[in-house]
């Protein structure tokens, strides 16, 4: 039987080569738009040098670069979270305390923590790797969670922390947030491009115009299928680490029932950081759904098939301890 720290250091090792993978799909995809451009402007007769291809494949390595250096700062930044370094109230104090214990039952670094202004209940952790962690969560989440209820939480994060899900998921939340920003920019050129196009141009000139802007419009959604080692499976290995580090998996079945009990979405938490959190800040449709479609383009699994798979561990320790269900 494979043991849980050979099983550990798989999942890390596996978040390892798929980071590696997200950012050589990332740098092709650029060199593509890049040297796309470049030959159909050559068989339009413009340029024969590849000056769009260069700077493209440039610009992605100085963004993925830049998205490692400074992902989890600008992850933080986006949703307006302030660090949590001296608590002053009741319930910060009681957040300072359950990442210090959490942190200490998980065998990781205690992370940095921050507090999210937003009344909706949610949670992320981000960073590079165990060293330099951070976690943050809602006021919402720090008004309706107990104690309990909180250090399943933490511990779901904690569990990201520890299988490097944070890098993985902090590099492609900074490569959206890149692409989105290319795109928005390259948006006038690709119109005035589709302005001077010849009118005489052929099929195949067609074609990969049509292509090419295709591929703008679509970058971001691409970019998140190049992470396709960001599944929903994910979530279910962070939430059993939780009941793991906390030995009660009824406390964090408790955390997500109330969780996916609020109304509104987290409105400080952007589309390109949504894979991020503990549920889905965005409340789409694909969330509660299941199959195929579901698996490719949800962040998140159903919340009630998550919470099922708490109560099954809860009730079969509480059984095998002898106590009364």
């Amino acid at each position: 039987m494979t043991s849980p720290d050979a099983n550990l250091f798989q999942q890390q090792e596996a978040n390892r080569r798929r980071t590696t993978w997200l950012v050589i799909g990332f740098v092709l995809f650029f060199a593509w738009l890049g040297f796309g451009g470049d030959y159909i402007w050559a068989l339009e007769g413009r340029h024969p040098f590849p000056w769009l291809g260069i700077a493209m494949a440039t610009l992605a390595i100085l963004g993925v670069w830049y998205a490692y250096r400074t992902g989890p700062e600008k992850v933080l930044w986006s949703t307006g979270a302030t660090e949590l370094t001296d608590p002053k109230t009741d319930a910060e104090r009681q957040l300072a305390n359950v990442v210090d214990e959490m942190a200490i039952a998980a065998g990781v670094p205690r992370p940095r923590v921050w507090i999210i202004p937003d009344d909706d209940p949610n949670a992320f952790a981000t960073g590079h790797d165990l060293g330099d962690s951070h976690i943050a969560v809602t006021r919402g989440l720090l008004a309706i969670c107990n104690r309990d209820e909180l250090q399943g939480v933490i511990g779901h994060e904690l569990g990201h922390v520890k299988n490097l899900d944070i890098r993985l998921m902090t590099m492609l939340a900074a490569l959206v947030g890149a692409v989105l920003l290319v795109r928005d920019g390259m948006g006038r050129t690709m119109r005035v491009g589709e302005s001077r196009k010849s009118k005489n141009a052929g099929p195949l000139l067609a074609a990969l115009v049509a292509l090419w802007v295709l591929s703008w419009i679509f970058a971001p959604l691409i970019i998140q299928l190049l992470a396709l080692a960001v599944q929903r499976g994910r979530e279910y290995l962070a939430d059993a680490m939780s009941a793991q580090f906390t030995r009660n998996p009824l406390a964090l079945a408790s955390a997500l029932t109330k969780i996916e009990a609020a109304d509104a979405p987290t409105a400080a938490i952007k589309r390109g950081a949504a894979h991020l959190c503990i549920a889905d800040p965005l409340g789409r449709r694909f969330t509660n759904s299941e199959g195929w479609l579901a698996d490719r383009f949800a962040t998140h699994p159903p919340m009630s098939m998550r919470i099922s798979r708490l109560k099954g561990m809860g009730y079969a320790a509480l059984k095998q301890a002898g106590q009364p269900i």
